[in-house]
């Protein structure tokens, strides 16, 4: 199958491209700015997705389609600004998805996130719980983006003739080669540069007591493609570990893999976000037969010694 994946850059669409390789797929793929891998193999084409006639280009001759390329910020963006985050995205989503439909692309798998949920919902998260609540406070801009992109979904597989089948991924928090590891890292990735450049004290936002599922980026590519192969109609999927883990445990794993024993300092100054992410996994177990492999300690090992490898001099 001809396959696009969106935003190679990215640590979904980085990984997600090399595993379609390995499988037998002819894939194309598309970067905004700078491109440090090459990609043997891969039609690589530069662009905006702002850019209605881009999104046209892309979009010729393709069966699949993943759309991974986000505008994604951390916590005090979020928090601070949600506009930078939101505007982007809504127009780009809109205009990927028409351009896909007048394409007839025959599969668009979308990229959605547990911030949908409600925060008054019961943990953990059911696909089903989509509308019963309000999205978190902090979370509300970018939770009603990907309410609306998730509604498009629907649209294009349910209420147009002829349609084009739209698939939603929910993925819990995805970590591992390629993540962000910089100023705008997200709680895990940020964990591990503490933790490996020998922070100390080493400072935590919030009380560390946040709960959230882990998913190593080896095991969410796995659901992908599974997605592809097995899904042929409209659905969602929740895909994570189904295991809650707070920040401290995070901290706590990473310091012992690293031999590495130091004062910590909790900061209730810095931005906090949703304190309780988990999500119910049932429906992908049942219908794609989905599990992850990997432990959160293994995951761990196998991001810092990336890391390491990397960035360490």
């Amino acid at each position: 199958m001809k396959i696009l994946v969106t935003g190679v850059s990215g640590l979904i669409g980085s990984n997600l491209v090399e595993a379609l390789q390995k499988e037998g797929h002819s894939v194309r793929a598309t970067y905004r700015t700078k491109l440090k891998n090459k990609y043997s193999g891969v039609e690589l084409i530069k662009g905006d997705l702002l850019d209605f006639n881009f999104c046209r280009e892309i979009t010729k001759d393709v069966d699949v389609i993943f759309h991974c390329a986000a505008n994604t910020s951390g916590a005090h963006v979020m928090s601070s600004t949600p506009l930078v985050h939101v505007t982007p995205n809504v127009v780009m989503n809109s205009q990927l998805m028409e351009a896909s439909y007048e394409a007839k692309v025959k599969k668009f798998i979308f990229m959605s996130s547990s911030v949908v949920y409600p925060y008054t919902a019961e943990k953990p998260n059911h696909e089903d719980e989509f509308t019963f609540g309000d999205i978190y406070e902090k979370y509300f801009a970018v939770g009603w983006m990907k309410r609306y992109t998730e509604k498009l979904c629907e649209m294009y597989s349910k209420v147009l003739s002829p349609s084009m089948q739209c698939i939603v991924l929910r993925p819990a928090n995805i970590y591992g080669p390629n993540d962000k590891f910089d100023n705008r890292s997200h709680v895990l990735p940020a964990t591990i540069m503490k933790v490996v450049n020998k922070q100390s004290p080493i400072e935590v936002w919030g009380d560390g007591k946040d709960i959230r599922d882990f998913i190593h980026i080896d095991d969410f590519v796995r659901a992908c493609i599974m997605v592809m192969n097995k899904v042929d109609n409209y659905d969602i999927f929740n895909i994570g570990s189904g295991i809650g883990k707070s920040v401290n445990d995070i901290l706590f794993n990473c310091m012992e893999l690293e031999g590495y024993d130091t004062d910590i300092t909790y900061n209730s100054d810095k931005p906090s976000m949703i304190p309780i992410r988990l999500l119910d996994i049932s429906k992908a177990k049942d219908k794609l037969g989905f599990e992850t492999k990997i432990s959160l300690k293994e995951g761990l090992r196998k991001t810092i010694e990336w890391y390491k490898k990397k960035y360490e001099k």
